[in-house]
């Protein structure tokens, strides 16, 4: 019964969390808005934290972060978002690089990995990130711009967002799939397809791919 009820609780948090198009997510926990990659927003909005996997134009949007920004926002970023965001005048920021925990807001947050071995969009050597955050015993997995690589085996979590793209992330929907099972996810949001890449068709492959393996998906529309 306890582990029905906290998959339960698990699904619910999972369906709290909003995919905006492309790698953009907004989460709001415990009074606190919460922003990952923030791109094309739709409405202005007041961020307590951001999170920048890396500095390529649509996943740190500096039109867009200006849209949710304000004096208290903190910025959990790569190292290669830090110089940018300096120059426009934000003060709060703190840069990571992979293999580094910090807590913020109450949560636990922990660079990880994010490149290519088969592509160059994303090099190992930039430390660009993905992050697993922990939110009060749930946790979340952003893996960034990123193919499957040898560290996924090394990371479990609750809820994986993950790539669907397969012209600069992943090389194939079969690959993101075995990011899902590598990491142990009981629930994928697949994200980064349908604005530069990726189709609706690839999410229901997705879909029909982990339907056996208890695995839930919720595609975005």
């Amino acid at each position: 019964m306890e582990q029905i009820q906290e998959s339960g609780n698990i699904l619910n948090f999972a369906r709290s969390i909003q995919w905006l198009g492309q790698s953009s997510v907004k989460i709001i926990y415990k009074g606190y808005t919460i922003y990952i990659d923030p791109y094309q927003l739709k409405s202005v909005d007041k961020a307590d934290m951001i999170l920048i996997t890396h500095d390529h134009g649509d996943h740190m949007s500096l039109p867009d972060i200006a849209m949710i920004a304000v004096k208290e926002t903190r910025f959990i970023v790569s190292q290669a978002c830090q110089d940018e965001l300096k120059k426009e005048g934000y003060l709060n920021i703190q840069p990571m690089v992979p293999g580094e925990t910090i807590s913020a807001i109450g949560l636990v947050i922990k660079a990880v990995p994010a490149y290519n071995i088969v592509k160059n969009a994303h090099l190992k050597i930039s430390n660009y990130l993905g992050y697993v955050i922990d939110f009060d015993g749930i946790s979340v997995y952003h893996t960034g711009d990123t193919e499957r690589i040898p560290e996924m085996k090394e990371i479990k979590c609750d809820i994986i967002l993950v790539p669907l793209g397969q012209t600069y992330t992943m090389n194939s929907v079969e690959e993101a799939t075995e990011v899902v099972l590598d990491t142990k996810a009981r629930i994928a949001i697949p994200i980064h397809w349908g604005m530069y890449e990726g189709s609706k068709n690839d999410t229901l492959l997705f879909e029909e791919l982990l339907k056996n393996r208890n695995i839930t998906v919720l595609s975005g529309t």
